[in-house]
Formats: structure tokens, sequence, C-alpha cells
């Protein structure tokens, strides 16, 4: 494959390890220290991880990304949405790469995917949007060693409408064969009792299928997880510089979606 067809890392060293072992073992043990689903539990169709640096996000996520293990070698592309911090981007944006690299190898774009939401008439062929994107790099590393080998497909989020979102995912959902990744912090930069009210509000609209209660305030990649909605939380977080009193926090959780947008869609209120 040709070096410009690659898309390569923006965040090694800075939101994760950049030493391929440094990062292995980083993530592993985050994985071995994770709360671990129920004996029995069935894996999760779809996942909403948060995207910060893994020394602060990490734990969280690999409590999602754990309950992943029995799929390793029945995944084979994972639909990965996430929101563009960085370029102004009207609807939603595959890169104009073939493969995504990170420490830890190269993960090749899936073309049937690609080409099926390039049909759609919100998503574009957007390299830029891609190129510094942090919010779907720092999930591969976890899904390379918890999932093996698997084609990507991975989507920029920019101001999209709800009903946009949802064309996409339920076009992309597919079976069994298909894992469904949205990747989205909570809410930013409130004090810890305005996050606290805000991110259990958020969690319980999720979970309640209430994709409508979710406002701009409610997560970093809201559009993405209102389209998520009806999950079961996996585990979450905040984090603030200590002070006194508590200054601004950012927080994040990891909760496993258990429904497609139309079946979300289609449920009572």
């Amino acid at each position: 494959m040709e070096s410009g067809r690659v898309r390569w890392p923006a965040v090694a060293g800075s939101f994760y390890p950049e030493d391929p072992k440094d990062l292995e073992r980083s993530v592993r043990e985050q994985l071995a220290a994770a709360r671990q689903p129920p004996e029995g539990a069935s894996p999760p169709k779809a996942l909403i991880v948060p995207h910060a640096g893994y020394v602060y996000s990490g734990p969280v996520a690999a409590t999602a990304y754990a309950a992943l293990r029995p799929l390793r070698g029945r995944i084979e592309r994972v639909v990965l949405l996430g929101p563009s911090h960085h370029v102004p981007l009207r609807g939603l944006a595959v890169p104009d790469a073939e493969a995504f690299a990170t420490p830890l190898g190269v993960v090749e774009l899936d073309p049937d995917g690609v080409a099926r939401a390039l049909g759609l008439r919100e998503v574009r062929r957007l390299g830029s949007a891609h190129q510094w994107e942090h919010s779907l790099e720092v999930q591969l590393p976890f899904l390379q060693l918890v999932l093996g080998t698997f084609r990507l497909v991975p989507l920029a989020v920019g101001d999209a409408r709800d009903d946009e979102v949802a064309e996409v995912l339920d076009a992309l959902w597919g079976g069994s064969e298909t894992l469904i990744l949205v990747s989205s912090d909570l809410s930013h930069y409130h004090d810890y009792a305005t996050a606290r009210r805000l991110d259990d509000a958020t969690s319980r609209a999720i979970l309640a299928l209430r994709p409508a209660a979710l406002g701009p305030e409610s997560a970093c990649g809201g559009s993405s997880s209102r389209h998520a909605a009806g999950a079961s939380t996996r585990s979450s977080s905040t984090c603030g510089a200590p002070a006194t009193p508590p200054g601004p926090v950012i927080a994040w959780s990891a909760m496993a979606p258990t429904r497609s947008p139309r079946e979300t869609a289609e449920a009572p209120d």
C-alpha cells in the first residue's frame, strides 16, 4: 500500500504512548484492571466510548472494550464515528486514505462500507477532517488489541442533523459482523456539581431511549450519541485539576447501546 494512502498517527506520544511496546503494555494493563462484564452477558453491538488521553479516560474506555473480547475473530468491520474537532464540516466525512496506522500496525479501511457511506447525501470525502482528528485515532489501539484483524469505516461528524446521522448509522448497522463505535466525551469545563447534574441527565436519557433529551451541552459528539441511545452503562468518571472550590472538569462514560437508530425511533416514549 502506498504510504500516501495511509493516514498516519497524529496524537501518538501525546494522547497515548508512541512506542509500540509501551502502548501495548498500557492498553493491556487498563484492560486487565477494567471491570469485567457479567458472566454470560451478550457482547455489545455498539459502544459509546470516550476519547481523551489514555491517562485520563483510558480506564473508562477499557471497561467498554473488555466486553468485546468474545468478539475477537468475529468482527469484520468497525464503523467508527467521532466529532470533528479541528475542521468545520457540514455533515459527515470519510477520509481520502485507504488505511489508518497506529504504532501497533495498519488498519485497512472497508471499501464497501466507505462506498455505502458516500452514497448518502450527507457524507463526503474530506481528508483534512481526519488528518489531526484524535477522537477516532485513540480508539484504534484498543480495537487492534481486543479484536485483532478488522476493517474500518471512519466518519468525522460535523454539523449534522439528527436524521442525517441516523441515516448513516442505519445504512452501516449491518449484522453480527459489524461493530458500531461512537467516540464521545460527556460535559466539558463545568464545575463538578454542574457536570454531575448534566452527565447524570445525559446518562438517564440514553438509558431511557430519549435521544431528544440530549442537548448541545450533553456530550462532545452529541449528534452521534443521540442515535446510539438505549444503552447499559459500563463505567463513568470525571477529571479536573485539584482546586478549592473544585475547578472545571471533563466527564466520560462508556455505554453499550442495544438498539439501532431505527429501532430507537420506533420505540414508545
